[in-house]
């Protein structure tokens, strides 16, 4: 593949997630200790050109006025205007060119601050890439590397281009601007795809990828750069956006389509370009019956002057050129285009209020046109962020989370304590009737419902010592990172959206990760990471006060349940049995029901020393825990 700038594509005999890493690296001539030389990165530069966006370029103004200038509507009413100058009627000019150049500037306006926007696209670019040159590490522009470069990338990191992972450690990549999915992907360099081809497995599935402009939420990798620029999965999607597709029977080859072709395609090239240039083929519905509508007004005008001059018998007088040319002038709406162009200017704005951006006028129309929206069970729509809307302590009830909208600020909304649900009802009997209605159910309205009136003034329940052990555990076992950034106001956050989550909850209660290790001392002696295959993670920290090493686990119910043998603190706390499991297990089906994810949160004493150096086995960890609830 060859860009319009003449810079090539690296060319694989297969896509390169399922080669195996060794013939990617030997493909590329590349060494994944040393990289490549700085003579064989000019080299690929020169070849595969910067790693960058080819867009549109930046903003012309003055082609989006052009765009504003040839419509049929304005280029009749320009005729009009120039026909009003000349017969010296200055009013009816006047009021026309008034029509014209508002119609003309607010288009022009606000287009032009969408185009602006969309050129957002190009600073989802990784600002700078980590890569071995030489056998060294250096820090560069993103827009230098080059396919062949060693990559590293680690958490909070934007992947710099199309990687071929070949090492890592627990890492996960948010790609839901890829693939729209709002839970990051477990990346796996060991899985084994030289069976399959691209157009079987999707990018969402490409576990041993790390892709363009996604981002690092957990661990880290080290990977090959097998595509820059536009030949990114990312570039790809720029390209669609950008790109014109040819009609069908446009082509002009003989081979493909007999020898009667090249005419045939020609005269439909000749038809197509007139009908784009009188803005019949071209737009909306709405933008083309107006065009026909312009054309039709404008025949009717010179029909009408022709009928004018006829009865006076084609003596035409400069009275008589005046009074064809009024009347003719007198069929264009000039108020018309006016009118459509401030209807979509409103809607426009309305769309803006909702943090959408419309990139043109027209969008408006067939926006208002749709009548169903269409979403897979994954939730495609959504902004990849995560709430904690409830967190269960058992004996203690439900706190819930309301009128929280940003994720990442925990000064906004309510917290509020309640009785946890009853679980009477959730016997077989419940489970008869499964039949799909399309009402919102009654669980799922209990998500944002307050739990206890005695709070809804805003003030936070009271941390008590059970509360205060769940807060302590989702805080320390958690690797995201939550601040004020004092310069913008706002709130930031990196890392995993489910860990966000719970670092947010513990903020809400001033009982978050900074808060504990700086100003209670809490010390990291040792962590397990997150592992999918027995979904958990834990850290050992300890206690600056009391001395004490503190465990503190999260993860999966099914899996965490089975490695916990009490529940509850303090005088609540009691021995784990059937019946225990079933409750938790009732809890955690209450919270799936409402759409929630569920994870659970324990904890336990731990006596022994622990050497940094050489931590225990996880094994002897995970055990006899405690299980403090679900969030």
């Amino acid at each position: 593949m060859v860009s319009s700038k003449g810079y090539k594509s690296p060319e694989y005999t297969k896509h390169p997630f399922t080669l195996p890493s060794k013939d990617v690296l030997d493909h590329l001539k590349t060494n994944d200790q040393t990289g490549l030389d700085h003579a064989q990165v000019q080299e690929a530069q020169r070849t595969y050109g910067p790693n960058k966006l080819e867009g549109e370029g930046a903003v012309q103004w003055y082609r989006v006025l052009l765009k504003q200038v040839s419509n049929a509507m304005i280029l009749v009413l320009v005729l009009a205007m120039a026909l009003s100058y000349g017969v010296t009627d200055y009013i009816e000019g006047g009021v026309i060119t008034a029509v014209i150049v508002l119609n003309v500037v607010i288009g022009f306006y606000q287009e032009f601050q969408a185009e602006k926007k969309m050129d957002s696209l190009r600073a989802l670019s990784s600002p700078s890439a980590a890569v071995i040159r030489e056998g060294h590490v250096e820090t560069i522009p993103s827009g230098e590397v080059v396919p062949g470069d060693i990559v590293m990338i680690k958490t909070g990191d934007t992947v710099p281009a199309d990687l071929r992972l070949i090492g890592g450690m627990n890492l996960e990549c948010d790609e839901k601007i890829l693939t729209g999915e709002a839970m990051p992907v477990a990346k796996d360099i060991n899985v084994d795809f030289s069976n399959t081809n691209e157009l079987e497995t999707g990018v969402g599935d490409r576990l041993n990828m790390a892709y363009s402009s996604s981002t690092v939420t957990q661990g880290r990798g080290k990977g090959v750069v097998v595509f820059t620029g536009m030949y990114t999965e990312i570039g790809r999607i720029a390209a669609s956006m950008q790109g014109k597709g040819r009609k069908a029977n446009r082509s002009l080859s003989r081979k493909k389509h007999g020898p009667m072709q090249p005419a045939k395609g020609i005269l439909l090239r000749i038809w197509d370009g007139l009908g784009e240039f009188l803005g019949l083929t071209v737009g909306t519905p709405l933008q083309r019956k107006l065009s026909k509508l312009a054309y039709v007004l404008f025949g009717c005008a010179i029909l009408l002057a022709i009928i004018v001059f006829g009865v006076n018998r084609f003596n035409v007088t400069n009275e008589v050129a005046i009074y064809a040319i009024s009347t003719g002038i007198a069929i264009i709406p000039e108020s018309l285009i006016a009118v459509l162009t401030i209807t979509m200017v409103v809607g426009m704005t309305q769309m803006r209020k909702r943090r959408v951006v419309i990139r043109q006028l027209s969008a408006l129309e067939a926006l208002g046109g749709v009548t169903n929206i269409c979403s897979d069970k994954t939730g495609t729509l959504t902004q990849g962020q995560m709430i904690t809307r409830k967190a269960w302590l058992p004996d203690v009830g439900m706190y819930t989370v309301s009128d929280a909208e940003d994720a990442a600020d925990p000064t906004k909304g309510n917290v509020t304590l309640g009785p946890a649900p009853h679980l009477s009802n959730t016997g077989s009997e419940e489970k008869g009737d499964r039949s799909i209605a399309f009402s919102e159910p009654h669980a799922k309205k209990d998500i944002h419902a307050e739990a206890s009136p005695a709070t809804s003034d805003g003030q936070l329940p009271p941390v008590t010592p059970e509360l205060r052990a769940f807060l302590q555990s989702t805080a320390l076992c958690n690797l995201a990172a939550v601040r004020h950034d004092q310069q913008k106001n706002e709130w930031q956050a990196i890392g995993d959206p489910t860990e966000i989550a719970l670092q947010v909850f513990a903020h809400r209660f001033g009982l978050g990760k900074k808060t504990l290790e700086e100003e209670h001392a809490w010390t990291q002696l040792a962590e397990y990471p997150f592992d999918s295959s027995i979904k958990r993670m834990s850290v050992v920290y300890q206690d600056g006060t009391s001395g004490e090493a503190r465990i503190f686990t999260k993860g999966a119910v099914e899996r965490v349940i089975e490695l916990c043998t009490t529940i509850g603190t303090g005088d609540n706390q009691r021995t784990v049995t059937s019946a225990v499991k079933e409750e938790v297990l009732a809890q955690m089906n209450l919270l799936a029901e409402q759409g929630l994810r569920v994870m659970v949160i324990a904890q336990r004493q731990y006596t022994s020393s622990i050497d940094i150096h050489a931590p225990p086995q996880r094994e002897d960890i995970e055990k006899d825990l405690t299980l403090l609830g679900l969030a």
